[in-house]
């Protein structure tokens, strides 16, 4: 009956520690939308922790290394620019899914992603996948991965 006491204590004691990481995720995701949205690519790389990752639906699909998020960024500028694409703009929706686990996180967005198409309308529906890495900094993006469905 000790053990489970002092095991419940202790799981009280760390759970405002596991919510305030769940808000601070969920404010550093929602940030980098936000930065993404304004066209703010130095803050929106900002997030981004060391050795990033990033797996998108165009070419050349994936990024790796310290300059990922700005890579995929320049990456982004030129299809876009190329197909026509102007006006992005990405909606989150609630969160499915955010998980904390020490220093490491995990949260699953469903989205919608506006832009227009050689000046007509278009809307995808998404999910935007992130991997974070709590640094010194705060929390940072590790990796994510967005997905068209």
């Amino acid at each position: 009956m000790r053990t489970a006491i002092l095991a419940l204590a202790a799981a009280l004691i760390s759970s405002p520690a596991l919510a305030s990481d769940a808000a601070d995720v969920m404010a550093t995701v929602k940030q980098y939308n936000s930065d993404f949205n304004k066209g703010d690519t130095a803050s929106e790389v900002a997030h981004c922790a060391p050795n990033a990752i990033i797996i998108d639906d165009f070419a050349p699909h994936a990024w790796q290394g310290a300059n990922a998020c700005a890579d995929w960024a320049a990456a982004l500028a030129a299809s876009d620019k190329a197909g026509g694409i102007t006006n992005e703009k990405v909606t989150l929706g609630k969160p499915w899914h955010v998980a904390v686990t020490g220093d490491r996180a995990y949260a699953v967005y469903s989205t919608h992603y506006s832009y227009k198409l050689n000046g007509r309308a278009v809307v995808e529906q998404g999910v935007w996948t992130f991997a974070l890495q709590k640094l010194a900094a705060g929390w940072r993006i590790a990796g994510w991965a967005w997905a068209q469905h």
